[in-house]
């Protein structure tokens, strides 16, 4: 199937995944006074299915690849233990295919069994994750079944894209929307939506995960070291070319977080509102937190995703 991501891919990913996925409620941080004229709110994508955005994007590649008629028989396969992985379980299991998901074999034992929760065949190898990849595309090559991708692909970025003509409705006059940015799926989608609308997209990064940041600065993609709280969900060493494209179009912003920033904003969250996220998360939060704003500037911070352990968060406020 030959795809571009552009407003088209978006709009029709809203048409093929509506049915099936949660639309982001949008809250505002403080309740305003006299209605909602300008303010921070959140869009709680943290409660989309199987606890992430990655659902949209999962279900927008499969179900476009099942009316083409171009889903084999042996399934979709993906290589990814994290929130794209079970989004590509969820996605299959909706659209009664069989899913394939390779991950190292120290994977966390919790990871494994959601995806098997799911419906996915596990399967364990190696001890990296570059090992589980290269096993994921033998296995493509092998048995004909489909190869899937965390986040660089247009059908992926563009299911992601959805949530800003969403936000948009939930918040008419939406000048601006922070979206935290690991590969760049959600911020390559969000970005082609936010263009067309005039509004003003905020790239949030770690400072030590800083692939469409470096790639900005050398006019490609390029490989960066990851050292972040945040890594588990942002740390991809290179970003897409996709989102590179949109940042460079215009309307786009980048903005490096420290991590005792991003660690903060996700305990604040927590605090003020009873609000659980992961880490990846909280790191758009923390790119809004302290920064100077235009008066009566509506912003939307995309919370978009809550597969995380708790824990040290009732540890941190005991």
């Amino acid at each position: 199937m030959e795809q571009q991501l552009d407003y088209a891919a978006v709009r029709a990913a809203a048409d093929r995944i509506a049915a099936g996925v949660r639309p982001v409620a949008v809250v505002p941080a403080v309740v305003p006074a006299g209605g909602p004229a300008g303010g921070t709110w959140y869009a709680l994508e943290h409660l989309q299915h199987t606890g992430s955005f990655k659902a949209r994007g999962a279900l927008n590649f499969l179900t476009a690849h099942h009316r083409a008629g171009s889903l084999p028989a042996a399934g979709v396969t993906i290589a990814s233990g994290g929130n794209a992985g079970l989004a590509c379980a969820w996605a299959a299991r909706a659209r009664a295919v069989p899913a394939t998901v390779f991950l190292p074999a120290n994977a966390p034992h919790v990871k494994v069994e959601r995806l098997r929760g799911y419906g996915a065949r596990v399967r364990l190898v190696g001890d990296r994750y570059a090992e589980a990849l290269a096993a994921c595309q033998e296995f493509a090559a092998d048995t004909g079944a489909l190869s899937s991708h965390a986040y660089d692909h247009p059908l992926i970025a563009a299911g992601a894209g959805t949530l800003l003509d969403e936000i948009r409705t939930a918040l008419p006059g939406l000048d601006t929307v922070v979206v935290a940015v690991g590969g760049g799926g959600l911020f390559a989608g969000v970005a082609t939506a936010a263009r067309e609308h005039g509004v003003r997209v905020v790239a949030a990064e770690p400072e030590n995960c800083r692939a469409l940041n470096a790639a900005l600065a050398a006019g490609r993609p390029v490989d960066v070291a990851v050292d972040s709280v945040a890594a588990d969900s942002l740390g991809a060493t290179r970003v897409s070319a996709d989102a590179l494209r949109a940042a460079q179009q215009g309307g786009a912003e980048s903005v490096l977080v420290p991590d005792t920033a991003i660690t903060a904003a996700r305990r604040a969250l927590w605090e003020e509102h009873r609000i659980v996220v992961e880490t990846g998360a909280a790191t758009a939060l923390a790119a809004l937190r302290g920064a100077p704003r235009p008066p009566g500037e509506r912003v939307a911070v995309i919370l978009c995703g809550a597969n995380t352990d708790p824990a040290d968060l009732a540890t941190a406020v005991s």
